[in-house]
């Protein structure tokens, strides 16, 4: 964070913990009444690996965290064996290895390894008896006591490491949940935005072409008789009255789509097959161009249950978006159309490889008058987002630029009946 000084180099290199082992087995070697040099070795090959350990990535692997814990038992052996096998006062450095496993590894692992160090301590007893020394009494118990004292801890350490790693678990679990409820609330709070917004701007497109439908009504009559009066000679004159009809009619037609846009959204809802109508849509867009019909990837699920929707409204919603993709991609590239169930909703993605969709445009596309095409009037995606809010849905949109986008569209089995537009019964 900006203000906060960076760590001390020393902090870096050598980690609070390492000071911790370093001092233990300097106290260990310290202490010793021996000090042999094989002792020596031994304690500085045990600290040395405590050290390194977490430092070297090979180590940390489950096959490298393996390999440690077996070296450690390994030089824990042995250095009970040079400082007086069975009657060694290192015996409880065999917990290395067993605290590491219960820590590190499952149930399995730590009981394998646990077994290894008890093993591994009993075997100094026929060492004991071959050298002439008799264990019996109190010296038994006690070296019973001891490894019993082996699988104690391991089970304890085992039990304490299993909570934490569950308690992880469940914090990891808030966290996802929490992202989870994140994105939606500010998809929420974006689909909200955009319905204000579409509120105010259907009110206003609203009022704006009811005032200019009477003056271009009174622009085409005058059109009309302006051609009927102009003498048949007179060329330019019949050319710039058909301007004026022709771009009046253009412009009547634009008025009827703000009105669309503007007017409230009537339902008449039926069962309705998707997989069907995303069919029939198809069909049309290759109907309408012949010549190079689009080349449409299908990948239905064929186990997506009907759902309560107007199959004509939904029609312009997924005719709008598979053109959208067509047009957004370059020629002969194949757009993918999928489809997919869930438990209370129904889902469908067309996905394009076009240019994608620039970060600062993905949250303005679906606003009304927004739009990049050169002759496009920003309607389209508006119109869209309004049915599919209308049933109940959701549409979102991701996109990656230079590699294509996906509009996603959800729409629940049973649109809500308390939406501000009840629907309407079939005729």
């Amino acid at each position: 964070m900006p203000g906060e000084l960076p760590n001390p180099v020393w902090k870096r290199i050598l980690y609070p913990q390492d000071l911790v082992w370093l001092l233990l087995f300097s106290a260990l070697a310290w202490v010793s009444p021996t000090r042999g040099t094989a002792e020596l070795e031994m304690l500085t090959a045990l600290a040395v690996l405590q050290v390194v350990t977490p430092r070297v990535s090979a180590l940390t692997t489950p096959r490298g965290n393996l390999a440690v814990i077996l070296l450690k038992l390994m030089l824990g052996f042995l250095l009970i064996g040079v400082t007086g096998g069975i009657a060694s006062s290192y015996y409880l450095i065999l917990l290395l290895p067993v605290v590491s496993a219960a820590t590190t590894l499952g149930p399995v692992g730590t009981t394998l390894i646990t077994g290894l160090a008890c093993v591994a301590y009993l075997a100094f007893i026929p060492v004991t008896y071959s050298l002439g020394y008799m264990l019996e009494g109190v010296y038994l118990r006690d070296l019973s006591l001891r490894v019993i004292f082996l699988p104690a801890v391991a089970y304890l350490t085992y039990s304490l490491a299993e909570a934490n790693r569950n308690e992880a678990l469940r914090a990891q679990a808030a966290v996802a949940q929490l992202e989870v409820a994140n994105r939606r609330l500010l998809e929420a709070e974006a689909s909200m935005r955009r319905s204000e917004r579409l509120a105010a701007l259907g009110q206003l497109t609203a009022g704006l072409a009811h005032e200019l439908r009477n003056p271009l009504g009174t622009m085409k009559a005058s059109a009309e008789i302006l051609l009927e009066k102009i003498e048949p000679g007179n060329d330019l004159g019949h050319e710039l009255a058909g301007y004026i009809s022709s771009e009046v009619d253009r412009t009547n037609s634009l008025i009827t789509r703000f009105l669309e846009f503007a007017r409230p959204v009537k339902l008449r809802l039926a069962p309705t097959d998707l997989n069907a109508l995303i069919d029939l849509v198809i069909d049309q867009l290759a109907r309408m161009t012949p010549d190079a019909p689009p080349e449409i990837h299908k990948n239905y699920d064929p186990t997506i249950p009907l759902i309560e929707a107007d199959a004509e409204l939904l029609e312009r919603v997924i005719l709008n978006l598979i053109r959208n993709a067509v047009q957004a991609s370059p020629p002969g590239v194949i757009v993918t159309v999928k489809t997919r169930g869930g438990p209370d909703v129904v889902e469908m993605a067309v996905i394009d490889r076009g240019s994608g969709i620039q970060a600062s445009h993905r949250e303005q596309i679906f606003n009304p008058f927004f739009t990049t095409k050169a002759n496009g009037v920003g309607l389209g995606l508006a119109i869209t987002a309004k049915i599919v809010d209308e049933h109940g849905g959701r549409i979102t949109v991701e996109s990656e630029p230079g590699r294509g986008s996906l509009f996603l569209v959800s729409l629940p089995q049973v649109p809500p009946k308390n939406r501000r537009m009840q629907s309407e019964p079939s005729d």
